[in-house]
């Protein structure tokens, strides 16, 4: 698997970490959260030195891990502070720790070498500022699928009229070509329907009494951040590209996390401009939402399923695969050189 470590993936969201002990898993490593009295969080290896226990089995004792096999407790340095029935305490008894920054109730962990770090290059977006957009945290939806194809399937602005046809896509949409460019930093898949019935979205949301013209598109940050932009205007409008903030317009943020060659977990939020004091319009958002990536669940799980049986048969390329190909092999040129 082609991993990217030198990179800030997110841990968990805030709200996850209380007074408790959590246990998560990044590229294969098993790491161990939790929040001090002060409100810092610290991440360190979950596995004791001495008898490889998991560290998240045992307590927090005075803002410190106390392993919960023999009582050896480490500092949020990784360092142990403690061995009980002994004074000295051995060079090698430490776990190793890993960077963590919160913002925006998003805790990020950069899995690669510390000095290379640079927290200006954590994700954001200018509207989580902006008084004009709601941003609201959604779930954690766990893939038994390696994060390369969840990514792929967010830069694929093709397979919305087939995998939800009930949610985010219609039949309208299915023989209008993706527009792709690769040219920059972030890779981008659009396209328009124009002159269209609303998708059932913006059914829910949108209010239109008539055809709009709906957008969708996709920005794949590196490694593995999709941001995707759509929504509906009424057609009688006859909006430009650049004048969607006039419609209905949602951001689907997904944040991938890649648990190990055959997981990952997708973390994802929105951002809306209609209804933002509407606390209930985030919720009935997330429950359409659920019903949608649940159906790219079933997809891509089943697609990894199939790919760990051997075939010497290569996939056949498609135009709408100009995206996915490009971000395959800038994940290979990034993993190559971390």
């Amino acid at each position: 698997m082609d991993y990217v470590r030198d990179a800030w993936y997110v841990a968990s969201w805030s709200h996850e970490l209380k007074d408790r002990l959590i246990r998560i898993t990044i590229m294969g490593e098993n790491i161990v959260l939790f929040r001090s009295s002060d409100g810092i969080i610290s991440a360190l290896e979950d596995r004791c030195p001495h008898k490889s226990l998991p560290l998240s089995r045992g307590r927090i004792i005075d803002d410190a891990i106390q392993c919960g096999y023999h009582g050896m407790t480490f500092g949020s340095d990784g360092k142990c502070i403690r061995i009980p029935g002994q004074d000295n305490i051995p060079e090698t008894a430490f776990v190793k720790t890993y960077l963590i920054v919160e913002e925006y109730n998003i805790v990020w962990i950069w899995m690669g070498n510390k000095e290379k770090a640079d927290t200006n290059n954590i994700f954001k977006l200018p509207q989580f500022d902006d008084p004009a957009w709601k941003a609201h945290q959604g779930d954690a939806l766990y893939f038994k699928s390696n994060y390369l194809n969840v990514a792929e399937n967010l830069v694929d602005p093709a397979h919305v009229s087939f995998v939800h046809p009930t949610t985010l896509g219609n039949p309208e949409g299915e023989n209008v070509k993706v527009e792709v460019d690769t040219s920059g930093d972030i890779i981008t898949a659009w396209r328009w329907i124009r002159n269209a019935p609303p998708v059932g979205f913006f059914q829910s949301f949108g209010n239109f009494s008539g055809n709009v013209d709906r957008w969708h598109y996709y920005y794949l940050h590196m490694p593995s951040i999709a941001v995707i932009d759509f929504g509906s205007a009424s057609s009688d409008l006859k909006i430009k590209e650049e004048e969607r903030h006039k419609g209905v317009r949602v951001f689907a943020i997904h944040l991938l996390t890649p648990v190990s060659e055959t997981e990952c977990i997708d973390r994802w939020m929105h951002l809306r401009n209609i209804q933002t004091e509407n606390d209930e319009v985030g919720a009935s958002m997330d429950a359409m939402f659920r019903i949608a990536f649940d159906e790219d669940k079933e997809i891509l799980e089943a697609i990894q399923e199939e790919e760990l049986n051997s075939s010497s048969r290569k996939p056949v390329r498609l135009a709408i695969d100009k995206a996915p190909n490009v971000y395959r092999i800038r994940i290979k040129k990034m993993a190559a050189n971390h």
